[in-house]
């Protein structure tokens, strides 16, 4: 038997065969979960179909998540077909290149507020909708964060301040959820080499420097971001919520 036999999952983000969205994914599969996919927009469409074909996924949808009618869509279908919902994927995060290089204080009111609508804001918007399908069940909800929600990173910018909020509203909808049995938990993963990640000045020195002070000298990969996914998904982690579950060779416990 999977870890996950039986359960219902919709997964949110998945951009390419790259994305740790598309190794989660893989991961919910192998342990017999059933998938729901969606994806961005028709360019983006071309690469996730067919990946989502791949692990028999019986709905592939779209989903701008800055569309509140597109997050009801998806979760209407989603009742459609099962009625109920185990498990929420959230893998989405955006910000305008500009807002990711140089200083800070170049942020713009239009890429702030882009950055949290799609990063934060769109996670409350999708455990909304997600609540009446998810509540009375041992649902799990979980979203992708990064270290620089907590600490300065070089061009990180915007971002870091939208994941911060990320991770505050995890702690929120675990309390405002937990009665019902719904885990909410956040994955903090070490720098990968993502199309998110491509934005970001500066990555392949941060992740460089990851490789050279973290304690398993080494940067980390996809498919050990699954695993913890799959953890936090299933009945191993029942009595686990609001957490933010670092995978990231240790890099968070270094002080210099």
């Amino acid at each position: 038997m999977g870890l996950l036999d039986g359960r219902k999952a919709v997964i949110f983000g998945i951009a390419n065969e790259k994305s740790i969205a598309w190794a989660i994914a893989q991961a919910f599969r192998r342990e017999g979960a059933e998938l729901a996919v969606t994806y961005a927009n028709d360019t983006v469409a071309k690469r996730v179909i067919p990946l989502a074909e791949s692990l028999d996924a019986p709905l592939v949808l779209p989903c701008d998540v800055r569309s509140d009618e597109d997050i009801r869509k998806v979760f209407a279908e989603i009742e459609k077909k099962w009625e109920g919902l185990d498990i929420l994927v959230h893998s989405v995060a955006f910000a305008n290149k500009e807002e990711l290089k140089g200083s800070f204080l170049n942020t713009t009111r239009e890429g702030f507020s882009m950055a949290m609508d799609i990063s934060a804001y769109s996670l409350i918007a999708m455990v909304k909708e997600a609540y009446p399908l998810m509540k009375g069940r041992p649902a799990s909800v979980m979203t992708l964060t990064y270290y620089g929600a907590q600490r300065v990173f070089p061009s990180y910018n915007a971002m870091g301040v939208a994941k911060a909020a990320l991770e505050a509203s995890v702690r929120y909808l675990a309390e405002s959820v937990g009665p019902d049995g719904i885990r909410v938990n956040a994955i903090s993963a070490g720098p990968l080499k993502t199309l998110a990640a491509a934005g970001v000045g500066g990555f392949n020195q941060i992740a460089g420097h990851v490789e050279q002070k973290a304690p398993l000298r080494r940067n980390i990969t996809q498919d050990e971001v699954a695993g913890s996914a799959l953890y936090l998904a299933s009945d191993l982690a029942s009595g686990v919520t609001g957490e933010v579950h670092f995978v990231d060779s240790g890099y968070n416990i270094i002080g210099l």
